[in-house]
């Protein structure tokens, strides 16, 4: 797709520089740097533009963060609002009315179940440290040590929240098998695959035997999204729901990268009618900066005094744009819109599978979608009732489109088992248009990917 570019921002010779200097200088833990070698210096909406005068349509959106993408107006005016007014910055967990105001919007979004009866926990700056927090709670409240969590969970990187995902190298939790329809852990997809799961699962905790440590909590993800944007049935979490209150094991719904209207609904257990007993939040609800809670019932609220916090519990101008997000989201039916934008999105790249046979799924909710890349020439690994037979994941593939979207002006990440999954999540302001552009030029990298000869020796790492 020919683009015409602006003159550049910067000289090339500064913006290779500055690229050159972060590959000296930063960590080898960087990830995104990676395959997304850009200099943002200006963004707005769906849009960046790059040090060198190249604009992007950005559909990673702060791998789900910008719920109203970059720079979003009401955004920066509560920014302003903040700051102008000569307000601390930092407060501790202090109580301000820039936190009260928070609150009190993020209640109102709540399921009515958990929000007539919650208490709220300021945690550290990111998602992880919720989920400690929530781990925590359970534990102190119960008296119980044990975790259930799921095959293909991602839910941190700090210890105990690495340690429920599914890559986890040290497992100390016990791992249930996630509903996967175009990948059935047990062959058969669909509704079966799925009560068998939650079978399982009833088995093993009645188990005498099962060797299942006396469990404080289930924590499951309503979409996993970097296990490869698996939607879970709404029958299945009603399982898993109806499972834990059985057994009085507390159920965490962690809605860090799902929540404020991601997938059609302002939280992502709405879609079943669950309410859980712990909700873990962060990316979206701080309006693009930095900012995660925990909300749950207020029977769970034994610790003491202390028993967790943090230096930064306290952003005002996270809690004053994540406000004025919450609100625009809310009060602008954002969520129903990204339902219904991301149906079209969805059945629009279903349709690519005709022509383009590397195609292997397509799933989703809302706006949070995925594209499974496969060989369509290697032996099938696996046969199921729903999908037929399904050939392996293809990475090099995958790392292929998202170099060829990149020279298209597309943002995209890579998920999944073999960071085969081409993932979208553009802002919940996404035009008709740009939905469009987006998926015309997902189809043109696709087809060059698939063209390119050598695509295989010139994939590099994705994270």
């Amino acid at each position: 797709m020919a683009v015409t570019q602006p003159a550049p921002v910067v000289p090339p010779v500064t913006y290779d520089g500055i690229l050159r200097r972060q590959a000296q200088r930063e960590s080898a833990a960087r990830t995104y740097a990676r395959s997304l070698p850009i200099v943002p210096v200006r963004a707005r909406g769906m849009t960046i533009e790059g040090a060198d005068g190249r604009r992007y349509l950005d559909c990673l959106s702060g791998a789900g963060t910008l719920a109203l993408g970059h720079n979003h107006p009401v955004v920066l005016e509560a920014i302003r609002k903040v700051i102008d007014s000569g307000a601390p910055l930092h407060v501790l967990d202090l109580a301000t009315p820039v936190k009260d105001a928070f609150t009190t919007e993020l209640f109102a979004t709540l399921p009515r179940e958990l929000a007539d009866d919650a208490r709220i926990q300021f945690c550290g700056p990111a998602g992880t440290d919720a989920v400690e927090a929530a781990f925590k709670l359970v534990r102190a409240a119960s008296g119980r040590s044990g975790l259930l969590a799921f095959t293909g969970a991602y839910h941190g990187m700090t210890a105990g929240a690495l340690g429920a995902s599914g890559g986890a190298p040290d497992v100390r939790v016990t791992r249930l098998p996630f509903p996967h329809t175009y990948r059935c852990p047990f062959g058969v997809g669909g509704e079966r695959g799925a009560d068998i799961a939650a079978r399982w699962t009833e088995y093993l905790l009645d188990d005498p035997k099962g060797g299942v440590p006396a469990p404080a909590a289930m924590i499951l993800e309503p979409v996993q999204g970097e296990g490869g944007v698996n939607p879970a049935p709404d029958g299945w979490l009603r399982r898993m729901r109806e499972i834990t209150r059985d057994r009085s094991i507390a159920l965490i719904a962690d809605e860090v990268q799902t929540g404020v209207g991601r997938t059609g609904a302002f939280w992502a257990v709405e879609h079943s009618g669950v309410v859980p007993d712990v909700m873990v939040m962060s990316k979206a609800i701080g309006g693009s900066l930095p900012l995660a809670v925990i909300v749950y019932r207020s029977g769970l609220d034994l610790w003491q005094p202390g028993a967790h916090a943090g230096t930064f519990r306290g952003n005002q101008l996270a809690m004053a744009a994540g406000t004025a997000t919450l609100a625009y989201v809310r009060e602008n039916g954002l969520a129903e819109r990204a339902g219904t934008l991301g149906a079209r999105m969805l059945a629009r790249l279903q349709a690519l599978g005709a022509d383009h046979p590397s195609i292997g799924d397509v799933r989703g909710r809302g706006l949070m979608i995925g594209i499974e890349l496969v060989d369509p020439e290697a032996e099938p690994l696996t046969v199921t009732a729903e999908s037929g037979s399904a050939p392996p994941p293809d990475p090099a593939l995958a790392a292929a489109v998202q170099q060829e979207c990149l020279r298209r002006g597309l943002i995209v990440e890579l998920g999944g088992r073999h960071g085969a999954v081409v993932r979208l999540l553009p802002p919940l302001t996404l035009t008709d248009e740009q939905a469009a552009a987006v998926v015309d030029r997902l189809a043109d990298a696709l087809s060059a990917a698939e063209r390119s000869p050598n695509r295989r020796a010139a994939a590099g790492p994705t994270r």
